[in-house]
């Protein structure tokens, strides 16, 4: 998928395998479950089972996406 500026814009599971956060399993499964009709985001999904802390998300989004950089899990 490409932005605005026609950057090659990493889907979040291919992100936190990139960086070590998930296994492409754990990936596959959270995907296989929104395929099979979950409708919660892919990270809500992801740390429910446990495969993410939500820490490891923001941190990734943060380093994406510049303006998410005042976000907090608190």
């Amino acid at each position: 998928m490409e932005n605005k500026d026609n950057k090659i814009e990493e889907k979040i599971g291919e992100g936190l395998v990139r960086i070590g956060a998930m296994a492409k399993a754990q990936v596959d499964d959270v995907l296989k479950r929104q395929k099979d009709g979950d409708k919660r985001l892919f990270g809500e999904i992801a740390v429910e089972l446990g495969f993410v802390d939500v820490e490891a998300i923001i941190n990734y989004l943060k380093s994406t996406h510049k303006d998410l950089n005042n976000v907090s899990s608190s």
